[in-house]
């Protein structure tokens, strides 16, 4: 398949109805996917051919939507920047992947004319206003043809996802059309659409979560409602106004909006689906959720930019607070059809069920690689299988309990401690807004397991209050053994989640041994 093919079905089938939603601006499926056709047109026109790669950094907007679909039917390979980077980090992609064409938005055309390697003469301009010496969006779509769909299919590459670069440079992920064809299908069997969806896009559109939302709510002929920004006041807002049916946040937003809904109660009956992932959500902020909204089907989504997306899901019969089922509100969930999971040892033999490994995938969503990494490319996919580098176990229904990253295991004396459980209990005490377990150095021990929190606002604890509650979850060892209250929110990589690394940093300065 072709991922434009679904944008062509959509139009031939539902071309009246609302395609986008975005401020004042409202388009039909017809009116979109001849603008995607024009524009592409116009891409082509500027010297893009197939293959070429096209780097787009801009904004949530439906220009946004229409640039995917129109680079993608030009024969072009998307390239979506990180709006969160600092212009180093966009220095080193632009050389790495060297697009034949570049696109921004207003919120970062000022940036972009100062990084290296974007020629104002192949720099499309997506604002409203005239940017001297850009081609201008609007016109390009005025002023050229419908172009036919060239674009790639099957194995060909579709898109170059740069990871979230946590530790050194960022790597861009391969996905081609099948990889992102069988995991939007395969996630739409666990989390089906209706007719009437109405989706709201929260989540930055760089992000794959965005990406896989936008495919398949297109293949779906739903409208898709666009928020500029992250506002829990704009999001609520949006859903009450805008009858959203579904939508797709992570647990920071979820945090956000839930406190936004208990100072300002707002009309979210409409709200029937919400699929959350991207980053670790606690059981204490999951419970508040269900009991906020609980009229609300929730769907976890567990993947990642290298799987192509969810590949792993727990289905809203899977959310009980009591009951059989309760136990299962800690897990990840079950692998999606497109996806075979398996739980290894650092040989890549399975491990029996119960016992804590890391998450191997395979199947037609794994990446076809890393861009211009070939060494880093055979690191991670053995045989077929791609190593994740989250450690989890299986229980014997194929239930899937994320334990930590690999990376984040806290080794302290001899005793292997995975930070997401202790962050779990410390989540669960009700003064806790945030919170992040790291390894800090400890001469006896090695490592020493290390809290960084930040606390409700006018609320108070100390740590001999917080060690009492710790101590009746988890075992002594795994508890903290000193903490850092922050009035600061904690640093957070674009798609929410918390940068561990830059916590780590103070701890580890000066020293041969570093936790990243």
């Amino acid at each position: 398949m072709q991922l434009t093919q679904t944008l062509r079905r959509t139009a031939q089938i539902f071309p009246r109805r609302t395609a986008t939603v975005f401020g004042e601006r409202r388009r039909s499926w017809s009116e979109t996917a001849n603008r995607v056709a024009r524009l592409a047109g116009g891409i082509g026109a500027m010297g893009v051919e197939p293959g070429d790669r096209v780097m787009v950094l801009a904004s949530n907007s439906d220009r946004y939507i229409e640039t995917v679909f129109a680079v993608l039917w030009a024969g072009g390979v998307v390239v979506p920047a990180n709006t969160r980077w600092a212009p180093a980090e966009h220095a080193y992609a632009l050389q790495d992947c060297a697009p034949a064409l570049f696109m921004v938005d207003q919120d970062f055309v000022e940036m972009a004319r100062k990084l290296p390697g974007v020629e104002p003469g192949r720099t499309i301009y997506m604002g409203d206003d005239a940017q001297a010496g850009l081609a201008s969006y609007e016109s390009l779509i005025a002023d050229n043809a419908p172009l036919a769909d060239r674009a790639g299919q099957g194995q060909d590459m579709a898109c170059i996802m740069y990871t979230g670069g946590t530790t050194g440079f960022p790597k861009g992920v391969m996905l081609s059309h099948d990889n992102l064809t069988m995991a939007t299908m395969s996630f739409a069997l666990e989390c089906p659409y209706e007719q009437d969806t109405v989706f709201l896009h929260v989540a930055p559109m760089f992000h794959l979560a965005a990406m896989s939302s936008m495919l398949s709510y297109t293949a779906a002929g739903a409208t898709q409602v666009i928020a500029p920004r992250f506002d829990p006041a704009l999001v609520c807002n949006l859903i009450a106004t805008e009858k959203v049916n579904m939508t797709l946040m992570v647990p920071t937003m979820i945090d956000f909006v839930d406190r936004y809904l208990q100072a300002v109660p707002t009309d979210m009956r409409s709200l029937r689906k919400m699929i959350y992932g991207a980053a670790p959500i606690s059981e204490a902020l999951l419970q508040r959720l269900m009991k906020s909204l609980p009229h609300v089907q929730l769907y976890q989504g567990y993947g990642q930019t290298e799987m192509a997306g969810g590949v792993v899901v727990l289905r809203p019969e899977f959310h009980a607070l009591e009951g059989p089922n309760a136990r299962l509100l800690r897990a990840a969930g079950r692998s999606s059809p497109a996806t075979e999971i398996r739980i290894v040892d650092e040989k890549m033999n399975e491990v029996p069920r119960g016992t804590v490994g890391e998450i191997a995938a395979r199947g037609p969503t794994v990446m076809l690689g890393y861009w211009n990494k070939p060494e880093q490319t055979r690191a991670a996919i053995v045989d077929g299988w791609l190593r994740s580098g989250d450690a989890a176990r299986m229980d014997d229904d194929g239930f899937i309990f994320i334990v930590d990253r690999m990376k984040d295991m806290i080794v302290s004396g001899g005793e292997n401690v995975f930070s997401a459980e202790v962050e779990n209990a410390l989540s669960r005490h009700p003064a806790v807004l945030e919170c992040a377990v790291i390894g800090i150095p400890h001469a006896q021990w090695g490592e020493a397991v290390h809290a960084e929190l930040r606390l409700r606002d006018g609320v108070e604890v100390d740590e001999e209050a917080l060690n009492a509650h710790c101590a009746e979850l988890i075992a002594n060892y795994k508890r903290p053994r000193s903490y850092n209250f922050r009035k600061e929110p904690m640093p957070l990589s674009a798609a929410g989640k918390i940068l561990k690394n830059e916590l780590r940093k103070p701890y580890w300065e000066g020293r041969e041994r570093h936790i990243a």
